[in-house]
């Protein structure tokens, strides 16, 4: 393939623009920006380096100049969306500063629902990724770990959290997939569940579920997730 490297490249070592010659069309904020359009109003699986550059206006192959690859076009994606995030600085309290982040990182994956495909360690070192972790660690400051420890901790949140939305958003696709209503689905389901549970065979079930009905609360259960991942650190 044109402009496809034999040996493993990373995309921010490359220099956006040569030394010489005429100033690039394009930027790789142009690109990033083009690619992450076309996933927001076609999904994931229309990004295509013909899509990206026909959203540009410019030929496939010229495309190639800027992104060698697809995976290179996939990063760029993943660390403009990172650009998402705010930070207000380290509050003294940890536990609230992580928290607070892994809420703006919940939110930003449902505005971009391809996220949670692409969330993968290679991808974690882009000038955005880098400045999310630098400021992480500052709210871990004045915890007494080893920096591998930290490092652990963020993954393991950043797990929660793409677990869990990976989750709402697959829920929420299937949803709009189905010629009924979610509410219609869920009563019937419910019928059915009530109706088992009244056959004596669930005592633990029937137990549970006169103890605490429901309806399930998502956004509490994000937060006890959450926190539980917090408190192991904690002690």
């Amino acid at each position: 393939m044109v402009g496809r490297p034999a040996v493993p490249e990373v995309i921010w070592a490359r220099p956006e623009r040569a030394g010489r010659g005429p100033k690039p069309a394009f930027s790789r904020a142009d690109i990033a920006a083009a690619a992450v359009r076309v996933a927001d109003t076609e999904g994931f699986d229309a990004v295509s380096m013909r899509k990206v550059a026909a959203e540009l206006g410019c030929g496939t192959m010229s495309l190639y100049n800027y992104v060698p690859r697809k995976e290179d076009l996939h990063e760029l994606m993943l660390d403009a969306v990172s650009g998402d995030y705010e930070y207000p600085g380290p509050s003294g309290d940890w536990r609230a500063d992580l928290t607070a982040l892994a809420h703006q990182a919940r939110a930003m994956m449902h505005r971009h629902t391809w996220v949670p495909r692409l969330m993968s360690p290679v991808y974690g070192f882009s000038p955005n990724a880098l400045r999310y972790l630098e400021y992480a660690l500052s709210c871990l400051d004045g915890v007494d770990a080893r920096f591998g420890e930290k490092m652990e901790l963020l993954a393991m949140v950043n797990g929660v959290v793409t677990t869990y939305v990976a989750n709402e958003i697959a829920t929420a696709e299937r949803s709009r997939s189905l010629p009924w209503s979610e509410e219609r689905e869920h009563a019937v389901r419910t019928e059915y569940l009530i109706s088992q549970i009244a056959t004596g065979k669930y005592p633990r079930m029937a137990a549970g579920f006169a103890e605490d009905p429901g309806p399930i609360d998502m956004d509490g259960v994000f937060d006890r997730a959450l926190g539980r991942v917090l408190d192991s650190f904690g002690r």
